[in-house]
């Protein structure tokens, strides 16, 4: 899909009751990792349930040109044989990671801890994002940055040494993908890396580097959602494997939410990873008085997955706490959505992470809900959401910014207000959820172009 393609707008209406189930793409974050780690490990890898959304297949091309032999066998089956650590070689051309954050940076960890040099880019949206944040700790480990746009921003060209140097790292923020692009770094370092988050954040990193035959330790400094260090015994023999990888719960937020605000509705949402680190929304929607019953709670892969039965809801306003936003930095575009249907007033702290994802996505959702006459305040890092109970006017178009979050929510929005609510952009949905429409339009949610 190309990102430069002229904008494809999408109008949602209220109708009938959303009723059915769905199964939502696989999780985007574990699909990454699973491309990464295939690389990066001798043998064959074999993954089951890939999200084959843009992002993903961006990071399939950038480890088949770092040496990776890479098949698709069929719908969400693929086939890595990885070159093994010291084994990557030079790619022939720009790696062009679209719009993949996610990709991009941990692949800046691969590349900045192995003995090849790469150059880095993306699409119009990736060139405004930070990447000085990931530079930092991997030019301590001996990443040499060949060039690099003002504020460390893509296209940049980096130059990995023969062996990463290990370092002992504190985040400056929550961010699973510093934690990550250190700890990929890190596998080629002799000694022990390791990171110290003040707050947990997700850790699928942690996880799949133990499934591929790493030494992971992990240790906690208070409760869950609290601080952890993580230390990684560099220079591992990892094997391929296989994987399995689940629904992804910040895709399956936006049927859930759906189902919440449309009168009468009732859905099923199969597969959904349980990790209590990407769970955040769900715990806030019930604190507002959302009706989710979990279902054949069981292990995929490595991970807890349920299913969720959701049924339309009263909801009320509660104020979501800063230490929860590790756990559903993702998912506070359709929170704020639900905060537009509940009684009173809904607070979300803390929310600064959220000015450098895709587009500014905090003065998006706040430009959005303008759009479509919802009350509500930016407060520094701050949004605060005022509801009556009642279903929003609605009726106003919607700047997406090239931020398929934003694209999904504000369509969220139009299946339940009294207007019609348009974006003047929904191809990105197709980089973590391509089946978006037809999904929803299977549910009964009218969306059309």
């Amino acid at each position: 899909m190309s990102h430069d393609s002229a904008p494809q707008p999408l109008t949602a209406t209220a109708g009938l009751a959303l009723q059915g189930s769905l199964r939502p793409p696989g999780d985007k974050s574990i699909s990454h990792r699973a491309m990464i780690l295939g690389l990066l490990s001798i043998g064959e890898t074999r993954v089951e349930g890939l999200l084959e959304g843009d992002d993903v297949l961006r990071t399939a091309a950038a480890a088949e040109a770092l040496g990776a032999t890479v098949e698709r066998l069929g719908e969400g089956r693929w086939r890595i044989v990885g070159v093994g650590l010291g084994g990557l070689v030079d790619p022939a051309d720009i790696l062009d990671f679209g719009n993949a954050g996610t990709g991009s940076r941990l692949m800046m960890g691969v590349v900045g801890g192995q003995p090849v040099t790469a150059t880095f880019d993306g699409d119009a949206s990736l060139r405004k994002r930070p990447m000085r944040r990931i530079l930092d700790p991997l030019v301590r480990m001996g990443t040499e940055v060949v060039s690099e746009q003002e504020g460390g921003r893509v296209p940049l060209t980096l130059r990995g040494p023969r062996e990463a140097i290990p370092i002992t790292y504190e985040t400056p923020v929550a961010s699973a993908q510093i934690k990550s692009a250190v700890l990929l770094a890190g596998l080629n370092a002799p000694g022990i890396t390791t990171v110290i988050e003040a707050a947990a954040t997700r850790d699928h990193t942690e996880r799949m580097l133990r499934l591929f035959g790493a030494h992971v330790e992990v240790t906690a400094h208070g409760p869950e959602g609290h601080g952890r260090t993580i230390a990684l015994t560099g220079q591992p023999t990892l094997r391929g494997t296989d994987v399995v990888v689940p629904a992804d719960p910040s895709s399956a937020a936006f049927p859930l939410v759906a189902a919440l605000i449309v009168p009468g509705s009732e859905v099923v949402i199969e597969g959904v990873m349980m990790n209590p680190l990407r769970t955040g929304l769900i715990t806030t929607l019930m604190e507002m008085g959302a009706d989710i019953e979990r279902l054949r709670e069981r292990d995929e892969g490595g991970e807890t997955v349920a299913d969720l039965r959701v049924r339309a809801s009263r909801l009320h306003g509660v104020d979501v706490p800063p230490e929860r936003a590790p756990a559903m930095i993702d998912e506070y575009p359709i929170l704020a959505v639900a905060a537009a249907f509940a009684e009173g007033t809904t607070r979300m702290n803390g929310l600064h992470e959220l000015r450098v994802k895709e587009s500014d996505r905090l003065a998006a959702v706040a430009d959005g809900l303008k759009a479509n006459g919802i009350a509500h305040i930016v407060e520094g890092d701050d949004l605060v959401v005022h509801g009556d109970g009642t279903a929003p006017k609605g009726g106003g178009t919607v700047a997406t910014h090239l931020d398929h979050r934003i694209a999904m929510a504000f369509l969220v929005l139009g299946l339940a207000t009294r207007e019609p609510v348009t974006v003047d952009d929904g191809a990105m949905i197709a980089t973590s959820f391509p089946s978006f429409l037809p999904t929803m339009q299977a549910l009964g949610g009218r969306i059309a172009p």
